[in-house]
């Protein structure tokens, strides 16, 4: 595939290259591990392989349609973008108006296809935030004048989500901010007030909800309850021990036989763990440790502060999402509910990344 800018320069070849290699296991293993699935629900082992294919093509049109933005454009969709989240954000929580799935109201109904708000809501935040940090920046280090405005509107997106309810990306939001907030050069005795009122409100979250405090508990002790609460963790657990170092080949795993509940989408890289090994698991969080290094390294290079913040704050989404994914489903941090980006089956999720994706390399070819 060939990219190009309006600036004449190239845009950064290894996180594209990471980036399509990514899409490309994720893929493969969304059909190795839905194969099965679908013939049972649909009568189609193709099902959940020729949607995902057509959202692929649907998200590297979009990354390419990113990378010619010129970003003073894209800027501009930063007031807009905000109002569109707000008032999808609330469409959801009418009843009959937002699908109701998992316990939790996330999507909208787009013709055949379901969407879910809150994963074009976590750009437009980015979006939003760079802009009006880069517009207080005079004022960053005045709580009033500088904090006080983007704490506000952050604080209504994520009241807005945890209606839902949904936790695990009110804290992805809460952790941008608090980092673009840092790299506009907000003070840290600022900060630190930010993280003593968030901390508390995090906790009383958890232990309002049973839920949540149940998931809690089966983290710290999955076998007490291992037919109910612990079942997920435990099964992606014996998919991690079964795979060994080079695993049980592609499409021979035993977990995906109705064992580890939806294999295809939070629990892909369990299923690749079992198939591929450890091998295989460290060639994935390799390849997004190579993504997170040159997203800040475009960061770093980017012409303004506006793209700065953009881009450090674009690539500390797809961090924070694939470092929550995969220490969950190893049992390092209570399981969320989160995709792990391009390899989880999902629509919005991967066409969002891949949006992501577009704009860091359009920022990458504005490089200075």
């Amino acid at each position: 595939m060939q990219i190009f800018s309006l600036t004449g320069k190239k845009p950064d070849i290894i996180l594209l290259l990471v980036t399509l290699v990514l899409v490309t296991i994720g893929t493969v293993m969304i059909y190795s591990s839905s194969s099965i699935l679908a013939t049972e629900r649909f009568k189609d082992g193709q099902f959940f392989l020729k949607k995902q294919l057509f959202f692929v093509l649907l998200g590297l049109g979009l990354m390419v349609l990113m990378t010619k933005i010129p970003l003073d454009q894209l800027r501009r969709l930063a007031y807009p973008g905000i109002l569109v989240s707000v008032v999808l954000l609330s469409l959801i929580l009418i009843p009959h108006v937002g699908i109701r799935a998992g316990g939790a109201t996330r999507w909208l109904r787009l013709g055949i296809f379901s969407f879910q708000v809150t994963e074009m809501v976590k750009i437009a935040m980015v979006l939003f935030l760079a802009h009006l940090l880069t517009r207080k920046i005079k004022h960053v280090t005045e709580f009033k004048q500088g904090v006080l405005i983007p704490l506000s509107v952050t604080l209504l997106i994520v009241g807005l989500i945890i209606l839902e309810p949904d936790f695990g990306t009110a804290v992805i939001i809460t952790t941008i901010l608090l980092l673009m907030l840092y790299l506009s050069g907000c003070r840290i005795t600022h900060l630190a007030g930010l993280v003593a009122f968030f901390a508390p409100v995090g906790l009383w979250l958890i232990f309002h909800k049973s839920y949540r405090l149940e998931r809690l508990m089966s983290f710290l002790d999955p076998w007490k309850d291992p037919q109910h609460s612990g079942f997920q963790i435990i099964q992606s657990l014996l998919s991690f021990g079964s795979g060994g170092t080079f695993g049980v080949g592609i499409g021979d795993g035993m977990q995906k036989l109705f064992y580890l509940p939806e294999p295809h989408t939070d629990f892909i890289l369990s299923i690749i763990a079992e198939e591929s090994g450890f091998i295989g698991v460290a060639i994935v969080i390799l390849f997004f440790v190579v993504f997170i290094v040159r997203g800040f390294l475009i960061s770093s290079k980017a012409p303004d502060l506006f793209s700065t913040l953009l881009a450090a704050g674009l690539t500390m989404l797809i961090a924070l999402e694939a470092f929550i994914n995969i220490a969950g489903v190893m049992g390092l941090i209570p399981l969320k509910g989160l995709a792990l980006p391009f390899l989880s089956y999902g629509g919005t999720s991967l066409i969002m990344s891949l949006t992501a994706v577009g704009i860091l390399l359009n920022i990458s070819s504005h490089a200075t």
